[in-house]
């Protein structure tokens, strides 16, 4: 399949005006191509793909606790200086920060206004839906919502420390970690989000790749081969921290 650009601009070209947009005064470029469906979609794919990376990255880091407290905090403290002394302490991972908002704030918004948009042109008497798509559409949404609020928890949890269990100490993932997940609810509610993760990957690798013209017959069992993998690996690799935890092998 060919690249979708061309297609991308086309239709981003042939919008009709934007609302706000001064009668007579044609949107620009860009707010035409966020304006249109394919535009959207587009946005969806990028950023999921950038997240998708981060959450390779953290699963990686994550299983360092598997090698012990100062593997473990050894790591948080690179993550704050990594880049130097090119850059200051901490502005790194402050730009892997604002770059991961950024697009978790444009996933949540294009997939926002595409289901309102979807809404609005579905006829009400439509009653028939594929089983496949309605599934797939259900679980995105559903596990959007579940993540959104899911970050929120983790943050307050594991970053700031608002909501931590235990006694919150900086740069000491590894006991940390180890008071979220002596706690019934922190389990729960990891192993679920961990889940909703997975479900998600499984079906956005896949939109991505069709989005973005990746994918075509030929490479479809290929395609769904990775997106399986991704899911099945980022599942198993961030619910094994908090098992190792409640099985006594982390401690």
């Amino acid at each position: 399949m060919r690249s979708l650009a061309p297609t991308v601009i086309c239709m981003a070209l042939a919008t009709r005006p934007v609302k706000g947009t001064a009668p007579g005064k044609r949107p620009s470029p860009a707010r035409s191509l966020w304006d249109s469906t394919i535009g959207k979609k587009t946005v969806m794919a990028v950023s999921g793909l950038i997240m998708l990376g981060y959450l390779v990255a953290h699963m990686i880091g994550n299983l360092k606790v598997f090698f012990g407290p100062d593997e473990m905090n050894a790591y948080a403290r690179f993550l704050r200086t990594m880049g130097e002394p090119v850059l200051h302490h901490e502005w790194a991972l402050w730009l892997v920060r604002i770059v991961l908002v950024a697009a978790v704030v444009g996933h949540a918004v294009s997939a926002y206004q595409l289901s309102r948009r979807d809404i609005k042109a579905r006829p009400q008497k439509y009653v028939h839906k594929r089983k496949r798509a309605s599934y797939a559409t259900r679980t995105m949404r559903w596990g959007g919502i579940i993540l959104a609020l899911f970050i929120v928890w983790h943050i307050l949890d594991l970053t700031t420390g608002t909501v931590h269990p235990g006694e919150f100490e900086h740069l000491h993932p590894y006991q940390n970690l180890i008071d979220t997940f002596s706690t019934w609810y922190g389990n729960v509610i990891y192993i679920v989000a961990v889940s909703a993760v997975g479900l998600h990957v499984r079906h956005g690798f896949w939109s991505a790749a069709q989005t973005l013209g990746v994918g075509n017959a030929r490479r479809e069992r290929l395609l769904k081969l990775i997106a399986n993998t991704l899911a099945l690996v980022l599942t198993l690799g961030f619910v094994s921290v908090p098992v190792a935890v409640m099985t006594g092998v982390v401690s």
